[in-house]
């Protein structure tokens, strides 16, 4: 993509990294489903295998329909280079052990999507490396740890799934003078929203299944930073084999054409479904940036460009109402995803969160009573109708529950 023209990150979502490409006069990309690329010229097969000419040998590698969706997700982000793989969980997973060696130490926070807290608590730990995770909204006990020294600094904002928001660009000017990598889980905002790369982060990840995707019909991850890191990740995956599978990057490339037009429309309905649920007397909390009453709110005022169409609110009466008011929703699927373009819910207990104790939840802040709600591009007066009858519905039952007979 020419740099003269500047293009937007709408104009990027449809046509970013799709330049010679495309064969036989085809408008859209073609999906290369060849494990390997033959060569008769054996000096330029070498070559290519060691990276000194450009090209392809084998799919687990490198693949021309992969390609482009990184070379998208890296305009997008602003970035020097990018790489996939066949999952977020993947491609998160790689950049710690790429990264990381024993005797390292890794600063992160407690609010963290399940599977990423599961690795920090469970796995890189019997690496012989030490993770220190934070109380996420006290920022000083982040920056104190950080001054503390260590390797990497692993962020997500918002958080997963209570939407807390970490200062990026404060926290990656702290972690630069230690000299420590800063990496961005960058999922719930998309690039449309947020770009910690331009607020000093090293590297992002992004779950590719979620708002790159938006069609909750395909898996994939990335990872877009420097281009030194982003190549010692890359080497990994090689060897790793956690790669993004041609229809998959076909897929996600035809979801990313309307990137901006979903984000914008889910931005808009999750915030008039947050405003609902905060004035609705059965609603307990509502965990949205957007609202002023956030405690974030003002750092996700000046980080992003959208407050993104991810929300939780906690229900009165415990899980119990939770398990009431779900299948009442008629415009919800109850289910483990976001950012798709149909409204998903999930309680953490049974979805994000799953593989924590109860115990560990609480720890995170997470109460049983919790809703994640993904705000689909429905329109939004069917989703306020929905929710408003699947909370009186709820409601009722919690009233009569407590009612002596």
């Amino acid at each position: 993509m020419s740099k003269e023209l500047a293009p937007r990150q709408a104009t990027l979502s449809i046509w970013g990294g799709e330049e010679g490409v495309r064969i036989a006069g085809a408008t859209q990309v073609p999906v290369v489903n060849s494990v390997a690329f033959g060569y008769d010229d054996l000096d330029r097969w070498r070559d290519v295998a060691l990276g000194d000419a450009e090209g392809d040998i084998y799919s687990r590698n490198t693949n021309p329909t992969v390609r482009v969706f990184e070379e998208k997700i890296r305009l997008l982000e602003g970035a020097e280079a990018a790489t996939s793989f066949s999952t977020g969980m993947a491609a998160i997973s790689a950049t710690l052990f790429a990264l990381l060696e024993p005797g390292d130490r890794v600063v992160s926070v407690k609010d963290t999507y399940g599977g990423t807290n599961r690795l920090f608590l469970d796995y890189v730990p019997r690496f012989g490396i030490d993770v220190k995770l934070c109380d996420t909204s006290d920022q000083d006990s982040i920056l104190a740890e950080i001054d503390a020294g260590c390797r990497l600094v692993y962020l997500e904002t918002p958080t997963n799934p209570t939407c807390k928001i970490v200062d990026i660009e404060l926290l990656a000017r702290r972690a630069k003078a230690q000299g420590a990598v800063v990496v961005v889980d960058n999922t719930f905002a998309t690039p449309i929203n947020q770009n910690p790369l331009s607020l000093g982060a090293d590297l992002v990840v992004h779950s590719a299944t979620k708002y790159l995707g938006g069609h909750a019909d395909t898996l994939g991850g990335a990872l877009c930073g420097s281009a030194d890191l982003v190549a010692t990740v890359f080497a990994y995956r090689e060897v790793n084999g956690a790669t993004l599978h041609p229809d998959s990057a076909y897929m996600l490339l035809r979801g990313m054409k309307t990137l901006q037009l979903r984000v914008e429309r889910q931005n808009a309905n999750a915030m008039e479904v947050a405003r609902f649920l905060d004035a609705h007397a059965f609603v307990e909390r509502v965990f949205y940036p957007g609202l002023p009453s956030h405690p974030g709110h003002d750092v996700a005022k000046r980080q992003m460009s959208g407050f993104g169409g991810m929300l939780s609110f906690q229900l009165t009466g415990g899980f119990e109402s939770v398990k009431t008011m779900l299948p009442r929703l008629r415009f919800a699927h109850r289910a483990a995803n976001l950012g798709a373009v149909e409204t998903t819910v999930a309680p953490p207990r049974t979805g994000s969160h799953v593989e924590l104790s109860e115990q560990e939840r609480a720890a995170m802040g997470i109460p049983e009573a919790l809703v994640r709600y993904s705000a689909g591009v429905e329109d939004v007066a069917d989703l306020l109708a929905d929710l408003d009858q699947a909370l009186a519905h709820a409601a009722e039952r919690h009233t009569r529950h407590l009612t002596p007979t």
